[in-house]
């Protein structure tokens, strides 16, 4: 175990960013954010003001130069590969946001990378982290509900995007897809935490209801299998606002049920009554945060590492193929360790 805090290099200065230097800055016992790398001049500098950490231009000059343990990629879809394959071979450990990559391909160059070097990647999950999903976990995993049956997750919002704004988001080339591969990347890991078990096959109905602009759908309607049997069920999009009796996860199981708006937690046992769980406020980027330092300090595997990343980019690429064919697809998990999550 080290006696030092973790110290963390952030590859990318865009607006996720700075949820993350917040992170960083909650958590000075355990972590310290030394540098940041970033084209751009002005936000490079922005976020490394509240830290007092040094600015780098390009990224592989920070790796190779700055005294860091980690790196944090907050960088565009497309480029996260890369910056992976880099710091891996420096031997740094990586917090990686979402989606880890976008094929089968990088899938396998990630996986060889990170496991030849022997680095630790988390995959930037914020959402396990808020005390609603922590505790639907924690009473599915002492059996409060059974044996799970199904699960439901929403990720859905009225979202301004237009031709001017949405920048490297507009294009599959640097995105990888449309709405499902950038925010409906949440209710699918968030989905396959809950199911507890690593996605077998999908099926996937996608539409393009308003952003027409765009390349790739803004919505998504998605079927995912799992290894335990449990069937689980995810709506997100940029088009709309859900209804307001919309619950953003649940699960159903033999013994009851449980349901979340993301910010409550309710369980009901069957034969009885309806009980509210009381949940502490959170701030998931900086629970997030630690957790990473935390689990590199102790030298424990975090939550979702590399393995769970090309699991959920599995659910994705499978249900664009479902969309494409019309007919379920397998998850295929390229390179990947297949131990359930």
């Amino acid at each position: 175990m080290t006696t030092r805090t973790i110290r963390v290099g952030l590859i990318g200065a865009g607006g996720i960013a700075g949820a993350h230097v917040n992170g960083y800055l909650a958590n000075p016992d355990v972590v310290t954010l030394v540098a940041v790398a970033d084209p751009v001049a002005e936000n490079a500098e922005r976020r490394a003001e509240a830290a007092g950490a040094e600015t780098y231009s390009d990224y592989l000059d920070m790796i190779a130069n700055a005294d860091i343990d980690a790196v944090d990629i907050c960088l565009p879809h497309h480029l996260h590969k890369d910056a992976i394959v880099a710091a891996a071979a420096a031997g740094k450990h990586i917090l990686c946001e979402k989606p880890l990559c976008l094929t089968p391909e990088e899938a396998a160059e990630v996986t060889e990378a990170v496991e030849r070097a022997g680095v630790t990647l988390m995959c930037a999950h914020n959402q396990l982290f808020a005390p609603a999903v922590a505790k639907a976990r924690e009473l599915i995993d002492a059996g409060v509900i059974g044996r799970v049956f199904e699960v439901r997750t929403t990720d859905s919002f009225y979202n301004d995007f237009n031709p001017e704004n949405m920048g490297w988001r507009a294009t599959a080339k640097t995105s990888g897809g449309g709405e499902l591969i950038d925010t409906g990347y949440h209710p699918s890991y968030l989905l396959m935490h809950l199911a507890g078990a690593a996605p077998t096959e999908v099926a996937a109905m996608l539409s393009t209801h308003r952003l027409t602009f765009m390349e790739g759908e803004d919505s998504a309607q998605v079927l995912v299998r799992f290894e335990n049997g449990v069937v689980g069920t995810i709506t997100t999009s940029w088009a709309y606002t859900p209804t307001a009796n919309t619950e953003r996860f649940s699960a159903v199981g033999e013994l009851g049920s449980l349901y979340s708006d993301g910010t409550t937690l309710h369980y009901r046992v069957r034969g009885g009554e309806t009980a509210t769980v009381e949940l502490p406020k959170g701030d998931e980027f900086a629970a997030e945060i630690r957790h990473f330092a935390t689990s590199l300090i102790g030298g424990t595997r975090p939550l979702h590492t590399h393995v769970e990343g090309i699991d959920v980019l599995g659910i994705i690429l499978a249900a664009y193929e479902s969309g494409r064919s019309g007919a379920i697809a397998p998850v295929v998990r390229p390179g990947a360790l297949t131990s359930a999550v």
